[in-house]
């Protein structure tokens, strides 16, 4: 039971944490240069939602990883941890979002590469670079940890892990370029997701299973 109700809080968190796709699909965004956190600007018509939504979904993912455990169908899983500090870096990017758009500001680039920003606006920073350092070194050892493995789970993880290789310079030349940041973030977004899940439903030890059943 407890399992069961670890992945529904989950996948509720997930959703949550890919209230962007609204965004996009009600035409919220003002260019495609835009980067999904700029939705969260005091300002925007909907920044407090998107900010609540980025926070509901920390939440949630923390504590739906916390009570599934970190244990797998061979045994601890060393990405667990890495999950928790990545659901943990979400909430606090929605407690502190950006004071003004990036993606689309040349002045608010400018300001912020010269730190004249308010504190908080760097914490979003601070804790977006914490949200995919921790996600991505996840699904490095989840890859490592599925290395042979001709299952579903084993197949999933290297696809994001692909899906990364590809995402990394993409964001690279959108941050320089100022370009089209909205079309390669989704590509984290939905990777991470996807690691959130596997971690939730890949299966318990047997005998952790069995236990919990009875």
């Amino acid at each position: 039971m407890r399992i069961v109700t670890a992945r529904i809080i989950g996948l509720v968190g997930l959703a949550a944490y890919n209230g962007w796709v609204a965004a996009v699909i009600g035409g919220r965004l003002s260019s495609s240069n835009e980067l999904l956190s700029d939705l969260e600007v005091v300002g925007h018509p909907y920044a407090a939602a998107f900010s609540n939504l980025d926070v509901v979904a920390g939440v949630l993912v923390l504590v739906a990883l916390w009570l599934r455990g970190r244990n797998g169908p061979l045994g601890i899983r060393p990405e667990w941890r890495w999950l928790l500090a990545f659901a943990v870096a979400g909430i606090v990017g929605g407690l502190f979002p950006y004071v003004c758009s990036e993606g689309v500001s040349a002045a608010c680039r400018t300001a912020e590469w010269h730190f004249q920003l308010p504190r908080r606006h760097y914490v979003h920073v601070l804790a977006g670079i914490v949200e995919f350092a921790a996600a991505s070194v996840a699904i490095g050892l989840a890859w490592r940890r599925t290395a042979g493995r001709r299952d579903t789970v084993g197949w999933i993880v290297r696809g994001i892990g692909v899906v990364l290789m590809v995402a990394y310079p993409l964001i690279a030349v959108a941050y320089l370029t100022d370009r089209l940041g909205a079309f390669v973030e989704p590509l984290f977004f939905i990777g991470f997701s996807t690691m959130v899940a596997v971690e939730l439903f890949e299966p318990a030890p047997r005998t952790e299973a069995a236990h919990r059943r009875s």
